[in-house]
């Protein structure tokens, strides 16, 4: 693999105007394709197999046009003090916006009467109006939704409190301007490593095009692939950070072949032989693990991980193919002032050697340390409670949270969370249901059945008594389905969350045991070894535990909140801990190949183990830490979102790779190295042989090129740039 990486870096040196003319057209090429592309209509949720999806689709094949998974509002009025709401005065203005719903958008499949339905609390000061639609929350056009929020200007006006809840409003995130201040501080990085903003402004670059076209290209095909929102900024997150890291390790390398005095394009070639081979692998692991969300068997996890996927593998291409040819264009600007003027030396220990060889000393300290200290950050861990977010977990100033707290005090916390229990029969089978659901602990309301037109299926809506996120209504959830037969079925937003984070549950060893075993697998591979790759994989799980640990004491607890914006505390989004294990394996493992490669390199070239611990370090550490702080500062920046979500994702990320990176990676790994020595290197003869030699330190690459005019030592030297 090293030679091919070797001629196709080299290539794209030589042939640079070829290569970026490519580029920039295939950049082109995707904007026009994102321009020209018809709006996302939707990015329908669907959950194959659970019982919440079959009552769904029964719904839709049993009650034609009812729209079942449509979007739906709830606009809440509540009187000033002393004052009620059945007032005619007030009546009168609720009846006009009933009205106003009705007419406002030829989407809106149905609105109730509060007075007619009941809809009013019984102090009388508080009522609302259900708006069912015919399309989901993401479909509701523009004029749709501006109807919706001006239905209570009147009723403002007359001194009435109004507030909108529901997924009607749902829209787009907003992430704001972090990840902007994310980039910057990324820029401010490079600059610091490298100390030439030519060679700081590459990796800039390259990670803008490589996300430019897979944002683009996800645009193009979200409405034919019915792709989200979230699709892109989980594209966006992961595709900055690895775009960045590739590409830094790429121009690392290249500095460091022309410190030996190579040519600028044999430097090139061995640049992309070497580091490329690290990139390739690396890149490798962060598809399968993307990728591997597939075995949750949720359509929308699938499309997301495929996307993101698809823009880990532009990231390592461009590292691979147009990085060597700016490289190129860039000439001796990519190395630093010092070093172009020849008073740049690297005589003197830099910090990595000088870690590295502390922990040589103190391995069994500083391993006790690492592993006590992320032990410690994991017992908030053991508290973790899963679900899914509602309007109560929204800010404090929106008016989804302002609906849902009149409604929880004025109804109960219940009717936030409706149940739908759907019944496959007659008359008689759903009268036998509501008796059974009314004799049943934690339900407030059950509503008579509503037969379609062939009386063979009914819809009961059931009030539970506590909030839909809490653990008795997904136990009451439980005990309908339990105390029922295959012919009653629950469904609505609540049960389907519930749904939602079983399967989460069910998937997450699966997932593990198919991710850590592929990567296991692949990181033998490259590293030639058993205990390698085992040390870190056990690492990662130490380091991901350790961070749902600190997303359960921000999120869940509190901690911290009010300092990253967190107004609602509750449970963890039940996808998260599948989701950090799927990217941060693959973010972690970058780290691991990085690093360790080097190690391997100098021990495959003579160095004793101790030595080759120093000279990865003395080589990788800077970089290593330069990339994770990129990837810290990237993913922060999305703790800025307005979706929780979001937030959610980006700090359980950036903690995730601050853990592995500096306290597994830089700690732990150099310490369990030190203590099994040649040991680390152990691969039994008979899997020698089975597993195939792909040369990621660049070995045969090196034997192949020793003695050529190009190549001014027959002996290569390890130097630090």
């Amino acid at each position: 693999m090293a030679t091919f990486l070797y001629k196709l870096g080299r290539s794209a040196f030589l042939r640079r105007r070829l290569v970026a003319l490519l580029w920039v057209a295939l950049l082109v090429l995707a904007g026009v394709g994102a321009a020209s592309a018809s709006t996302a209509s939707s990015s329908s949720f669907s959950m194959p197999g659970t019982e919440a999806q079959k009552a769904f689709d029964l719904l839709e094949e049993r009650f034609p046009g009812a729209s079942p998974d449509g979007a739906t509002a709830r606009v809440v009025f509540k009187a000033p003090d002393g004052r009620k709401m059945t007032e005619p005065a007030n009546k009168a203005v609720v009846n006009k916006a009933v009205s106003e719903l009705k007419a406002g958008s030829g989407q809106v499949a149905s609105v109730t009467d509060p007075f007619a339905a009941k809809a009013v609390s019984k102090d009388g000061d508080t009522a609302y109006i259900s708006v069912t639609y015919k399309v989901s929350g993401m479909e509701l056009s523009d004029k749709t939704r501006e109807a919706l929020k001006e239905t209570g200007t009147q009723a403002r006006e007359s001194g009435l409190t109004v507030e909108i809840g529901g997924d009607a409003l749902q829209a787009a995130p907003e992430t704001g301007s972090g990840e902007i201040i994310g980039v910057s501080i990324a820029a401010v990085v490079l600059v610091i490593t490298f100390g030439s903003l030519v060679a700081a402004g590459l990796p800039l670059l390259t990670a803008i095009i490589g996300v430019g076209i897979g944002i683009s290209t996800i645009t193009a095909l979200a409405n034919v692939l019915d792709l989200g929102s979230t699709t892109s900024t989980l594209a966006t997150m992961i595709g900055l950070a690895v775009g960045i890291d590739y590409a830094l390790f790429i121009v690392s390398r290249y500095r460091a072949e022309l410190a030996e005095g190579r040519e600028r394009e044999d430097a090139a070639g061995r640049a992309v032989g070497t580091a490329g081979s690290a990139v390739v692998f690396a890149g490798l692991t962060v598809v399968i693990a993307l990728v591997g969300l597939a075995v949750v068997n949720i359509p929308m996890l699938t499309k997301m991980g495929f996307a993101a996927a698809g823009t880990v593998v532009i990231a390592v291409l461009i590292a691979l193919t147009l990085i060597p040819a700016l490289l190129g264009f860039a000439g001796k600007r990519v190395l630093g002032r010092k070093v172009r003027k020849g008073k740049e030396t690297s005589d003197k220990p830099n910090m990595g050697t000088r870690w590295s060889r502390f922990v040589l000393r103190r391995p069994v300290t500083v391993l006790l340390a690492g592993v006590v200290g992320l032990g410690a950050m994991a017992v908030p861990a053991s508290s973790l409670e899963l679900g899914l977010p509602d309007d109560g977990s929204q800010p404090v100033s929106t008016t989804q949270r302002k609906a849902y707290d009149l409604l929880s005090d004025s109804f109960g916390p219940g009717f936030n969370g409706p149940l739908l229990v759907v019944v496959d029969g007659d008359k008689s089978a759903a009268d036998r249901t509501v008796k059974d659901i009314k004799g049943l602990d934690g339900v407030v309301a059950v509503t008579p059945p509503t037969l379609n037109k062939s009386g063979d299926t009914s819809m009961i809506t059931v009030i539970p008594k506590d909030r839909p996120s809490s653990a008795e209504t997904e136990e009451l959830v439980h005990s309908i389905r339990d105390g029922s037969g295959d012919d009653v079925l629950v469904t609505g937003a609540t049960a389907m969350n519930i749904d939602f984070s079983q399967r989460m549950n069910d998937a997450l060893l699966p997932y593990l045991a198919l991710v850590v075993g592929l990567a296991f697998l692949l990181l033998m591979v490259v590293f030639r070894s058993v205990l390698v790759p085992l040390k870190a994989a056990l690492g990662f799980l130490l380091s991901v535990v350790a961070a749902l640990g600190a997303v359960v004491a921000v999120f869940q607890w509190g901690w911290l909140g009010s300092l990253l914006g967190v107004e609602q505390t509750g449970p963890i989004m039940s996808m998260m801990p599948i989701f950090m294990v799927g990217v941060v394996f693959g973010l972690a493992m970058d780290y691991e190949v990085f690093l360790v490669t080097r190690m391997r390199e100098a021990f495959v070239h003579g160095q004793r183990p101790g030595e080759a611990i120093v000279t990865g370090f003395n080589h990788g550490a800077r970089v290593v830490t330069a990339a994770a702080v990129i990837m810290i500062a990237v993913f922060s920046g999305f703790i800025g979102s307005s979706d929780q979500m979001i937030k959610m994702i980006g700090f359980g990320l950036a903690i995730a790779v601050f853990f592995d990176a500096f306290v597994v990676r830089m700690a732990i790994v150099p310490a369990v190295l030190a203590l099994l020595g040649n040991k680390a290197w152990w691969l039994p003869r008979w899997l020698d042989r089975a597993l195939p030699n792909v040369d990621v330190e660049g070995e045969k690459l090196h034997k192949e090129l020793a003695g050529s005019p190009e190549d001014p030592d027959e002996e290569r030297e390890l130097v630090r740039v």
